[in-house]
C-alpha cells in the first residue's frame, strides 16, 4: 500500500524472511510451505509400558471389552503428532490411570485398516502432548 505517494520502508529482516519463505516455495514447492516436517517419534517397548498400558493393548488386539465408552474412538490428530493419515485411520483407548478420578492422561493410540490388527499404535502419558510409537 501506498501512503501519500510513497512505498513504506520494509525492515531488512522482513526483506530475509519474505525471500527465505519464497525461495523454500520454488525449491520445496507450495507443500512446502503447508505442513512442517514430522519430527522422528522416540519409541518405547511394549513390555516397558506400564502395566495397565499392557492390559489396554491387550484389549485393543482383542477388539475390548473397553472400560469407557470412548475407548475405539476416532482420533483426530489435532496436534500433528503423528504421521498424517486421513480422517478416521486414528482410534485412541484409554489407559487406566491408578488414584485417578476421571480418565487421567494416559492414552493409546493406534492406526490402521483394522482396529484389532492396528498397523502402528502410540503411546502418551501426557495427553498428547508427546507420542512414543510402541514396538513389540
Amino acid at each position: 500500500m501506498f501512503l501519500f505517494g510513497r512505498q513504506p520502508a520494509w525492515p531488512p529482516l522482513c526483506k530475509l524472511g519474505l525471500a527465505i519463505v519464497l525461495a523454500g516455495a520454488a525449491v520445496f514447492g507450495n507443500d512446502a510451505l503447508a505442513k512442517a516436517p514430522l519430527r522422528q517419534l522416540e519409541t518405547v517397548a511394549l513390555t516397558s509400558l506400564p502395566s495397565e498400558a499392557q492390559h489396554t493393548e491387550r484389549l485393543i488386539r482383542a477388539g475390548g471389552p473397553f472400560p469407557h465408552t470412548q475407548d475405539g474412538k476416532s482420533f483426530g490428530n489435532r496436534e500433528r503428532l503423528l504421521p498424517a493419515e486421513r480422517r478416521g485411520y486414528y482410534r485412541e483407548y484409554t489407559v487406566k490411570t491408578p488414584g485417578s478420578r476421571d480418565r487421567g492422561a494416559r492414552r493409546i493410540v493406534c492406526g490402521g485398516q483394522q482396529a484389532t490388527a492396528p498397523e502402528a499404535c502410540f503411546y502418551t502419558d501426557d495427553h498428547y502432548t508427546s507420542f512414543r510409537r510402541i514396538v513389540q
